[in-house]
């Protein structure tokens, strides 16, 4: 059919004006001004997107990793207890997943918040006259990290600041960047067990304060707080009504001579967002299934706090269902003597590295308490080949294929940190192998008369 042009004065609105558009019988617009009117593509990142970021994958990504082709690789770095084998679960826990799956209950959607009766699971097995829960006081998270990530998105705005543990755990930081949330680090000691500088603390909390992170027990020191010391902090808390993000995702997994305080029972006016779940104490952290326990005895979050972590739950539904069915029995069934075998294990694991480390000079190991890592602080000044812990560590997989994580990543430079959850016998080559590395490359000070071997 023949295409015929006709002239047509619109404005873009369909008035008349002076503007002529040539367009053909079937109202197409011609080709030529098609090709001078055709938009760009222009697809930009997010803004908070661009703001987030792991520090742990930054500084791994860029580290160059070749270890020793003569010698197998040993990774003290990664804080997932199963992946030697070594450590595997109850079989009581698996046999709870297999009878969620085959009763056919758990295959549809659940509440955003997890199924009541699990809420209430959880809410029983922590409850105690001091800090009472009831399954309203409980939100089901997929894992503990996304606990955490829910409790900062609730108490925080753009412009607000948040208190982060340093030495401390990367995704607080992570998070908070990513949502325009300013971070304060106030320091651990390590010479006292990795206790909080109180009087540090106290002096970043100002108006614009939103929420104290409290990690106990610890990532990655694997310090356990006496309940004096969390009582001192509770003080602080206390004293400029600052609100407590309590992650206890190692709770309980405290060595032999040592105690496990939760902060909530220790307060009765500070509100609490303790922060929980089962991928250590369990050993299954692929099985994302983590929680929030609400500590609100004096009303101090209201209803206001509640309604926003649950209308944050609902941005994406919950956990995996499945472990929700087996909730209420894994908690329930899980014999002590697992736990116990678990924690036994941990220390012998982390007394034979700290006993290890402390002889070799250059290396100062701060003995753990609990959780399932140990830091270990480096004489930079012995070691002059290398500017810091980043290029230390890089060397160490070189030339002995042990792979510890440097603990820039914790904003504390010039330590690192080893995962103690490695079988006993594998412990025991790469304390000898940072040995070695240690002694090739340790540098005596003019006056040191210290014999390096020793």
């Amino acid at each position: 059919m023949e295409s015929k042009s006709y002239m047509i004065h619109t404005n873009g609105n369909g008035v008349q004006s002076n503007g002529v558009r040539h367009v053909n019988k079937k109202g197409s617009v011609n080709k030529a001004e098609m090709r001078t009117r055709k938009p760009r593509w222009n697809i930009r990142a997010s803004e908070m997107s661009k703001n987030t970021l792991n520090p742990i994958r930054a500084i791994v990504d860029g580290m160059k990793l070749t270890p020793n082709p003569d010698k197998a690789m040993i990774a003290l770095s990664i804080g997932d207890p199963t992946v030697f084998g070594n450590l595997p679960t109850d079989e009581r826990i698996l046999q709870a997943m297999k009878d969620a799956i085959d009763s056919h209950r758990y295959n549809g959607y659940a509440p955003s918040v997890g199924y009541l009766q699990s809420r209430e699971a959880v809410a029983n097995f922590y409850s105690c006259p001091e800090a009472p829960l009831e399954g309203k006081d409980v939100i089901l998270t997929s894992g503990c990290s996304q606990a955490i990530e829910l409790c900062i998105s609730v108490l925080c705005n753009p412009g607000d600041n948040i208190l982060v543990p340093c030495p401390g755990f990367s995704l607080y930081k992570t998070l908070a960047v990513s949502l325009g949330i300013q971070v304060k680090l106030y320091n651990l000691q390590p010479e006292k067990s990795w206790e909080i500088d109180l009087e540090h603390l106290e002096s970043l909390i100002d108006e614009k304060t939103a929420c104290l992170i409290v990690n106990n027990p610890s990532n990655p020191c694997g310090s356990v707080y006496s309940k004096e010391h969390l009582q001192d902090i509770l003080a602080v808390a206390s004293k400029h009504c600052t609100p407590i993000l309590a992650d206890e995702i190692y709770g309980d997994m405290v060595f032999p001579g040592y105690s496990c305080h939760y902060m909530a029972p220790l307060s009765s006016d500070v509100p609490i967002l303790s922060c929980g779940g089962l991928a250590k104490r369990w050993l299954v952290p692929g099985w994302r299934m983590g929680w929030i326990l609400i500590h609100d005895r004096n009303q101090a979050f209201g209803s206001e706090i509640r309604e926003g972590l649950v209308k944050l739950s609902q941005r994406i539904l919950g956990p995996c269902t499945i472990v929700q069915g087996a909730l209420e029995t894994i908690l329930n069934s899980t014999p002590k003597e697992f736990l116990d075998s678990t924690v036994n294990f941990l220390k012998s694991n982390s007394e034979l590295c700290f006993s290890a480390l402390s002889s070799i000079p250059g290396l100062t190991p701060v003995r753990p308490s609990g959780a399932m890592y140990l830091m270990v602080g480096i004489e930079m000044e012995h070691f002059p080949e290398f500017r810091n812990d980043v290029e230390f560590t890089e060397r160490l997989v070189t030339e002995q294929s042990v792979f510890c994580l440097p603990a820039t990543a914790f904003e504390y430079p010039n330590f690192f940190r080893i995962v103690v959850t490695v079988p006993e016998d594998m412990m025991v080559e790469a304390c000898s192998r940072i040995r070695e590395f240690c002694e090739t490359h340790y540098t005596p000070d003019t006056q040191d008369t210290s014999d390096p071997d020793q």
